[in-house]
């Protein structure tokens, strides 16, 4: 079950250290009127100011607020920051304003041109009116949760002592070790699109007439109805994954690099061509939809799943150099076959999904993880058998006439309600000023609630 590293890891008592990864959150949700449309109220004042708040900003579109936690050392401890967060926001919008917890956009306007960009300064505004132009208004407004992960720094400390004549630097394993995880993702990127996708239909005049699917499917988001540019990444190593964006951008591919989109991207250094050098900081996982029963648009256990994973990914064995680039590809092509299937249907890979959730279940047995962690292999299990149980599946039962607009309402309105019942909303972004990590912790919960440990914001 292990790689040599695994093994040294397993051996060194270490397990834990590999499942506990820095956690951050980006949360992407739509601002709308109690109609359903997209909202024309400007960006909330008591969300500060939308340039420069690393917490609440905008992606894409005025509408589309996202919400960015701070890293935090446990799964429990970032879903406190993003419910605080959450509720700062909710309590900021105007009377009558919603987040649409759904990852497609609710009904959009004939006329796209009166929904204004987000606007976050001449240089990002420049960029994204030159996307519009390549893509086109939909494909830019579908919401998502991304996660961030960031391994913990003691693997690198014990494996580099004991590997070093194996790498040339411990910043060479570090890229290494990304690497690695960023190719198990990607390649079971399809599993995750099973057991979370949550995009069954578009919403009216997001397809032009006489496009999209015909019927309800898993996940528009994750298929190739979805977001934005299709340039593929090359994972094999971080400097091909640079020479691969830069040639993209070379060739006008891209606008720039910040338009790579892939299912995973390398996060560190800002100036791409560095990244190499400098070393990857953490892994941006950008695969799920937002989870409409959650009122932040994802839920807990789903953390630790892709927390489970991630370790899993670092103790087994890697893939060869010159295998990644044909893996990855085939597991594009299952994926896009996962996300057109439709919600009710067994998948047709669901005996290799069954196969993968077994082998997690025996590497959490193997290195004893808690009851919380079997009880969502268990859940997700039950997913693979039975796909009435799948998110999409549950969602399409409350289509009416086309739509799931009365459906997301009634969970908007929900929400939106509780969030107004807090005892004490946080009010600290009005001032415009801007809100370290440390400081946010301390205004948003004022001692009752305490994180396991701090760490710095990479």
């Amino acid at each position: 079950m292990f790689s040599e590293i695994g093994q040294l890891i397993f051996d060194n008592e270490a397990v834990a250290k590999t499942s506990d990864f820095t956690m951050g959150l980006e949360i992407e949700m739509q601002r709308v009127d109690e109609t359903g449309e997209l909202s024309q109220e400007p960006y909330p004042a008591g969300a500060g100011d939308e340039q420069i708040n690393p917490w609440i900003t905008n992606d894409f579109l005025e509408t589309m607020s996202e919400v960015v936690t701070p890293p935090a050392a446990h799964a429990l401890d970032a879903m406190h920051y993003l419910y605080g967060i959450n509720n700062a926001l909710r309590t900021a919008l105007s009377p009558g304003e919603l987040l649409w917890p759904l990852s497609m956009p609710p009904r959009l306007p004939k006329d796209k041109s009166r929904i204004p960009l987000a606007k976050m300064g001449p240089k990002k505004e420049a960029y994204l009116k030159e996307w519009l132009k390549r893509h086109g208004f939909s494909e830019g407004t579908p919401c998502g949760a991304h996660i961030n992960l960031s391994i913990d720094p003691h693997v690198f400390n014990l494996v580099y002592d004991r590997m070093h004549d194996q790498f040339d630097s411990e910043l060479d394993l570090q890229n290494y070790l990304y690497a690695k995880i960023a190719q198990g993702f990607l390649r079971y990127r399809w599993v995750i699109t099973y057991l979370f996708g949550a995009s069954p239909i578009a919403e009216a005049n997001y397809f032009d007439k006489g496009q999209g699917p015909k019927a309800p499917i898993r996940s528009i988001r994750q298929s190739s109805h979805g977001f934005g540019n299709k340039f593929t990444g090359d994972y094999t190593n971080i400097q091909q994954y640079v020479n691969r964006i830069e040639q993209g951008v070379s060739d006008g591919k891209l606008i720039s690099d910040y338009e790579f989109h892939g299912a995973v991207r390398f996060k560190g250094n800002t100036n791409l061509k560095e990244l190499p050098k400098t070393g990857v900081q953490y892994l941006e996982l950008r695969m799920l939809d937002l989870d409409p029963s959650s009122s932040v648009g994802i839920r807990t256990n789903t953390l630790r799943f892709f927390r489970l994973m991630a370790s899993y990914f670092i103790m087994s064995p890697a893939l060869k150099p010159d295998q990644v680039n044909a893996v990855v590809e085939r597991a594009d092509k299952m994926n896009e076959e996962v996300s057109e299937e439709h919600p009710n249907d067994i998948s047709k890979y669901q005996a290799s999904a069954r196969a993968f959730l077994q082998r997690l279940e025996m590497y959490a047995d193997k290195i004893q993880l808690g009851p919380e962690y079997q009880e969502e292999i268990e859940d997700l299990q039950d997913r693979v058998e039975n796909p009435l149980s799948t998110p999409s599946a549950k969602m399409i039962t409350h289509i009416k006439n086309n739509s799931l607009t009365d459906y997301a309402l009634r969970r908007a309105k929900h929400y939106q309600a509780s969030a107004l019942q807090s005892i004490r909303p946080f009010k600290g972004f009005e001032t415009n000023r801007k809100i370290s990590a440390n400081d946010l912790k301390h205004e948003l919960f004022q001692g009752s609630w305490e994180p396991d440990k701090d760490k710095d914001q990479q």
